[in-house]
């Protein structure tokens, strides 16, 4: 099939999965109810305002979580050339859950901060999970400045991963009932939650590391091919491992930090687009994968409203339930060879 083709039903198939979105819920509504809602509607009328504060912000939030984790799993396999790598690799996500556990579980070590603290706030778990995020990815462009081997990043990534665990245990051990809730709920991941004033924020960051990654595809197409190759052909080898790095962290810190972990998007869905594509030209992967990642992402978001009665599965189920037989495939083909990208 022609990769005009498949671009062409992918985003047909994010259009519908968006307003399927919209119109699916605890109380559906009609394809009509929404476009009123959208266009016409008055805020006063209780469907207008569901879909205008509620359904269009979750949706919207998926479409550009979807796309933007989706890209960054892209670009951590092709740095490391390694099929199984994630964003949470470097330890992002990992920085970023130890952010919000501070900020909801400090006070169990520091009962004083309870005294500047009026309660747990949307803003300032986003807050703390930007800065973890931020300070791991200081940590890791330190190295990556620092040492000439991709495998010692990932290595220090992966030790950051275990730091970040333990702290976050010893935390959740001193915690009470309400402050554990609080954490459990974050780091389950949701699109639900996300305001308009949050994605004012959220959109454009995301926008911008999107953007800077589609510049990336020959470098990358580069680096695919080794190192020394890279090199060859005039490709400033850790100029492009900085760049991949800074970006992947500007997708991975920004969107964990609103809408929490994501598990398995970012390793399932650039497999599923180079089986569906049949290419390893990262001018066609980039670009698939970001499709890919916002759809798969909506139709997970859909799902999680099939128990009904008002009640949704986290995200994280639906992702890692599509994502997990994903990666025991990537595990079993390569039994007939080495891993390839």
């Amino acid at each position: 099939m022609r990769p005009q083709l498949l671009f062409l039903l992918l985003a047909l198939g994010i259009v519908a999965a968006f307003f399927l979105d919209i119109m699916w819920g605890a109380t559906s509504l009609s394809a009509g109810e929404v476009w009123d809602a959208l266009w016409t509607g008055d805020d006063s009328v209780t469907g207008t305002y569901v879909v205008r504060h509620f359904r269009l912000p979750k949706a919207l939030t998926a479409l550009f979580a979807g796309a933007g984790v989706a890209v960054a799993g892209l670009q951590m396999q092709s740095l490391f050339r390694n099929p199984l790598a994630d964003t949470s690799i470097l330890g992002i996500n990992s920085g970023a859950g130890v952010g919000v556990a501070i900020y909801t579980m400090a006070y169990a070590f520091f009962p004083t901060v309870a005294l500047f603290n009026s309660g747990v706030s949307s803003w300032g778990i986003i807050l703390a999970a930007c800065i973890g995020a931020a300070v791991v990815l200081l940590l890791i462009t330190g190295v990556a400045s620092r040492v000439r081997s991709v495998v010692s990043v990932l290595i220090v990534g992966v030790m950051v991963g275990f730091l970040a665990s333990s702290i976050i245990s010893i935390l959740q051990y001193f915690s009470d009932e309400e402050t554990l809730k609080t954490y459990l709920l974050w780091s389950f991941g949701s699109v639900a939650g996300t305001t308009w004033r949050q994605l004012h924020l959220l959109m454009p960051v995301v926008a911008l590391g999107l953007g800077l990654a589609l510049l990336m595809p020959k470098p990358m197409n580069a680096l695919a091919l080794g190192e020394g190759y890279a090199r060859s052909v005039g490709t400033n080898v850790p100029r492009v491992r900085f760049a991949l790095i800074a970006i992947t962290s500007l997708l991975a810190g920004s969107i964990t930090a609103f809408t929490g972990p994501i598990a398995f998007l970012g390793m399932a869905v650039p497999h599923f687009v180079r089986t569906l594509f049949r290419t390893s030209d990262h001018r066609i992967l980039l670009p698939a994968t970001m499709l890919s990642g916002a759809l798969l992402l909506l139709v997970c978001d859909l799902l999680t409203q099939l128990p009904g009665r008002g009640l949704t599965l986290p995200i994280n189920a639906l992702t890692s339930l599509i994502g997990a037989p994903v990666v025991i495939f990537v595990v079993l083909r390569s039994q007939r060879g080495s891993f390839s990208l």
